[in-house]
């Protein structure tokens, strides 16, 4: 039987460095799906002219998200967090192979349907696998959540790349996929991990302990809420600020400039390339913020960013609207880490 120590050897850095680099991918996986619904808005205009796609997506999405993980969160005890984190990734990958090509009412309702899909899966996956790693080292976190920024940054990149090939030959996505068609056919420690231990023969100092003494009793779900009911209502309000202008306001109320149908796609891509270097910044110790006050006190501050899009969009050119949703992207990044790792 092995039983983990502590120490820096040469093999236990080389499976830290391992084990950032999965949970990276993790986070990257998580979110590609998702990311690319979000990137491809401009699409969704084509088809659902009068629906408001941009601005339906966040507002379906999020009820499915916070209700699943809700649940989740309540009968934690009863559930397999390995089945809980597969059931989600399937349903992402699955998802992942959806299309619509079409315009009209039943054709939005299934976008409807694979928003509210992605809301389930999210919830699933993100409460499961920061769960986990809660358990285990901040940086593990820190890695999660650069991937699911990581996944957006990708999917603007390749966003921008097809609109740029679809409008050499065409000029428009949804004509170069109509034309492309046509001519072809017409306890206090996770379940999963110990799980994971058991199974390597791998026992832990805390197994021994448990094995020759009691452990402390369990903090309920209502005690372990009610210790961290701030950070649970600063992640909230980080979202709901983001989300009332990402990516709805970009798509429907910045105005016509000079970059024409580029604009929103700009806008999108900046957002998500600064989402990503911002998540990285809390490795940085003295950009870590750990105050729990500090944090409530910067996150609130945000919602100046309200006003500030307003008269930027009456007023500002297209240069200033691209530096306020870097910022946007920035501090979302940053506080979501420096919250969800703290």
């Amino acid at each position: 039987m092995t039983i983990v120590d502590g120490g820096d050897s040469p093999s236990r850095l080389q499976g830290k460095v391992s084990a950032i680099i999965v949970c990276w991918i993790l986070g990257f996986g998580s979110l590609v799906s998702w990311n690319s619904m979000l990137t491809i808005g401009d699409y969704y205009y084509n088809l659902f002219l009068y629906y408001h796609p941009s601005r339906v997506l966040t507002l379906v999405y999020q009820p499915f998200a916070f209700g699943t993980m809700t649940i989740l969160a309540y009968n934690e005890s009863k559930i397999n967090t390995r089945g809980r984190n597969i059931f989600g990734y399937s349903l992402f990958f699955a998802i992942g192979f959806s299309h619509i090509r079409e315009g009209g009412l039943g054709s939005f309702i299934g976008i409807y349907a694979f928003v509210a899909s992605f809301g389930v899966a999210d919830a699933c996956v993100q409460g499961g696998v920061v769960g986990d790693l809660s358990f285990m080292l901040p940086e593990f976190i820190q890695s999660f959540f650069a991937g699911l920024a990581a996944s957006g940054a990708v999917t603007s990149a390749l966003r921008l790349i097809t609109k740029a090939a679809f409008e050499k030959f065409d000029n428009g996505l949804r004509k170069g996929t109509m034309k492309y068609f046509r001519s072809k056919a017409a306890s206090e420690g996770t379940k999963t991990v110990k799980a994971d231990l058991v199974a390597a023969g791998i026992q832990t100092k805390d197994d021994l302990l448990e094995d020759s003494a009691s452990q402390v009793e369990r903090l309920s779900n209502k005690q372990l809420f009610l210790q961290n009911v701030d950070y649970a209502l600063d992640l909230y309000l980080i979202y709901v600020l983001t989300l009332s202008i990402f990516p709805g306001f970009l798509y429907e109320n910045t105005g016509e400039h000079q970059l024409g149908t580029w604009y929103p796609l700009v806008l999108i891509a900046a957002y998500n390339v600064w989402d990503l270097i911002s998540r990285y910044l809390p490795l940085v110790k003295f950009l870590k913020i750990e105050s729990r006050k500090a944090l409530t006190i910067a996150i609130l501050s945000r919602f100046l960013l309200i006003p500030a899009f307003y008269f930027t969009t009456k007023y500002g050119d297209q240069g200033w609207m691209i530096v306020l949703v870097s910022f946007l992207g920035s501090t979302n990044g940053h506080l979501t880490v420096c919250d969800s790792a703290s």
